[in-house]
């Protein structure tokens, strides 16, 4: 059954695949918030992160504060790498952990925080992505963030958010901050 032929009969979860992309801020933010409304109705949720790594940052304090799980295993990876192949291998040892937990089915909501950059980059393969997606559990749900998502990935899913820059302080020599960025 494609994604536009599911019903959802009164009182029936139906797991939604949803996309937060484009080049404004807030597609985390959005993501975290859906997470933080999960959490609040009894979903078990975990989020895997593709470029954030074990420093400290706010969501991973709210996080455990609130009872679900963020997965930090990027290294920082941008489009200014210093070393494509170790990006590439950090990607897809991440893209494991993200296999892994939808296979296993022990939670309501997955969010992968910036795979849609690690495809947009070429560090993972789109098919291979598509297919784990088209295999998820019905009632799972699955946020997929991050700029430049693959058209693919936008056909495939249920919901699709672009957030668009209109004014962003970066552009005044306003770096990210904590409390706000991360």
């Amino acid at each position: 059954m494609s994604s536009t032929e599911k019903k959802n009969p009164k009182g029936r979860r139906i797991g939604l695949i949803i996309v937060n992309t484009g080049n404004g801020k807030g597609k985390t933010t959005a993501a975290l918030g859906t997470a933080f409304r999960a959490v609040g109705v009894g979903f078990k949720v975990k989020m895997i992160q593709f470029i954030k790594g074990s420093w400290d940052y706010g969501e991973l304090h709210s996080a455990e504060k609130l009872g679900f799980e963020i997965v930090p295993m990027g290294e920082g990876f941008t489009w200014e790498t210093r070393d494509r192949e170790r990006d590439i291998a950090v990607a897809w040892k991440t893209w494991e952990s993200c296999r892994d937990a939808i296979e296993k089915d022990e939670h309501d909501l997955l969010i992968f925080d910036e795979i849609n950059n690690a495809i947009a980059y070429g560090y993972l393969d789109i098919g291979v992505v598509i297919e784990a997606l088209r295999k998820k559990p019905g009632a799972m749900h699955i946020i997929l963030t991050g700029r430049d998502a693959h058209p693919d990935l936008i056909d495939l899913a249920d919901l699709v958010t672009e957030m668009r820059e209109i004014k962003h302080p970066f552009h005044r020599g306003i770096y990210a901050q904590r409390g706000i960025e991360y």
